[in-house]
C-alpha cells in the first residue's frame, strides 16, 4: 500500500510551516529593532576584574546586570507589575499546538508507512494494556450495558442524576476552596475575604459551590417526591427510599455544618440557633447540643468540628450511601409509572 500525501495534507504543512518561520521572524525582528529604554552601567569584563582584585586592597564585589524587562514573564516576578503575564502561556499554548499536530502526523505516517497495518487510536491501544491485565471490560460490560426504558426517558427520572452531578460540583469546588480556606476563628473570615479578593477566579468557584449547595438540596427534595408521587418507594424498593432519606439529611447536614465556615455573623448565630433547635429534640437534645458545639457554646472547636464533618465524615458518608442506592437501582430496575 502506497501512501501518496493529498493536496490539503501538503497545504497545511506547508502553512504551519509558514506560519512558524513568519513568528521568528517577528520575534527576531522585534528584539534587534526595539531600543533600550534605560541606561544600565558598564559592567567589568573578567580581565578587568582580575585586575582590579589584584590593585585594590578590599574584595571587589561584582554584581550581575539588570534583568531585561522586554519578557513579560519578568513583569510579575521582578518588577511587582502585573501585564504582559499570559503572553508567555498564550505563545506556548500556540506553537505547542503546532509543533504536537505535527509531529503527530509525522509519527502516524511512520507508523502506517512501517506497520502497513490501519492506524489504531492511543485512546485503545491504553484501555488495551490495561484490559489485557487486569480483565475489566467483561465486569464493566455487564454493569454498563443495561437499556433504559422509554418511560423512563422524561426529564424528571433524571433528577437524581442532575443531583449525583451537582455533588460532584460541590467536591470539585470544595477542593479548590480548601486549598485557601483555614478554619481557625482568626483566619477564616479573612481566609474568605482573601479568596474572595485576591485568589483568581476564587469568588466565582465560592459561587458556584454556594449555588451548587442550593440546587442540590432543591433537586434531592425534588427527587424524592416525584418517587413518592409514582410509588416508586413501593416493594420490592423500600431500602430505595431509606437510603434517599438518609441521603437527603446528609445533604441538609452538609449545608449546615458549612454555613459556619465563613465565620461571621450571621453564620455564627445561624448555627447558634440551629443547634438550639437539636437542643429541642427530647431525650437526646442535650447530648446532641454538646455534641456539635463541643461543649455548651460556639467556639473554635465548633468550628473545627463542622468542618471535619463538612470535608471528611459526610462526603465519605454521601459516596457510601450513593453507592448502595446505585446498587439497588441496578438490582431491582427503574419502577414503572402510575
Amino acid at each position: 500500500m502506497r501512501l501518496i500525501p493529498t493536496k490539503r495534507a501538503v497545504f497545511l504543512l506547508a502553512l504551519i510551516l509558514v506560519v512558524l518561520a513568519a513568528a521568528f521572524l517577528y520575534e527576531q525582528i522585534q528584539a534587534n529593532s526595539s531600543p533600550e529604554t534605560e541606561s544600565y552601567p558598564a559592567y567589568l569584563t573578567n580581565d578587568q576584574a582580575i585586575q582590579a582584585a589584584l590593585t585594590i586592597s578590599e574584595p571587589l564585589v561584582l554584581t550581575a546586570p539588570p534583568a531585561s524587562q522586554k519578557d513579560p514573564c519578568l513583569h510579575c516576578h521582578i518588577s511587582g507589575e502585573n501585564k504582559g503575564i499570559w503572553t508567555p502561556l498564550m505563545r506556548w499554548l500556540l506553537f505547542g499546538s503546532f509543533a504536537m499536530i505535527f509531529s503527530f502526523g509525522v509519527f502516524r505516517g511512520a507508523s502506517l508507512w512501517v506497520t502497513r497495518a490501519p492506524w489504531v487510536p492511543f485512546s485503545t491501544r491504553i484501555a488495551g494494556w490495561v484490559d489485557e491485565r487486569y480483565q475489566v471490560s467483561a465486569p464493566l460490560a455487564k454493569v454498563l450495558s443495561k437499556p433504559v426504558p422509554n418511560y423512563a426517558l422524561r426529564w424528571w427520572y433524571c433528577l437524581g442524576g442532575i443531583t449525583a452531578f451537582l455533588f460532584i460540583v460541590q467536591a470539585t469546588t470544595g477542593i479548590l476552596l480548601a486549598f485557601y480556606y483555614q478554619p481557625t476563628p482568626e483566619a477564616a473570615y479573612a481566609s474568605i475575604q482573601y479568596i474572595e479578593g485576591v485568589v483568581r477566579f476564587g469568588s466565582s468557584v465560592r459561587a458556584i459551590h454556594s449555588w451548587a449547595a442550593n440546587g442540590m438540596i432543591v433537586l434531592c427534595t425534588a427527587h424524592m417526591l416525584r418517587v413518592f408521587i409514582m410509588g416508586a418507594y413501593k416493594a420490592p424498593r423500600e431500602l430505595n427510599w431509606v437510603s434517599g432519606v438518609v441521603l437527603l439529611v446528609v445533604t441538609l447536614a452538609f449545608g449546615f455544618t458549612g454555613y459556619l465556615l465563613p465565620w461571621d455573623q450571621r453564620a455564627f448565630w445561624a448555627t447558634t440557633v440551629g443547634t438550639e433547635i437539636a437542643n429541642s429534640i427530647p431525650v437526646i437534645g442535650n447530648p446532641a447540643l454538646v455534641f456539635l458545639r463541643v461543649g455548651w457554646d460556639v467556639t473554635a472547636q465548633t468550628l473545627s468540628r463542622f468542618y471535619a464533618l463538612h470535608i471528611i465524615f459526610l462526603p465519605i458518608m454521601t459516596l457510601v450511601m450513593m453507592g448502595l442506592h446505585f446498587l439497588m437501582i441496578r438490582r431491582t430496575g427503574i419502577a414503572r409509572p402510575l
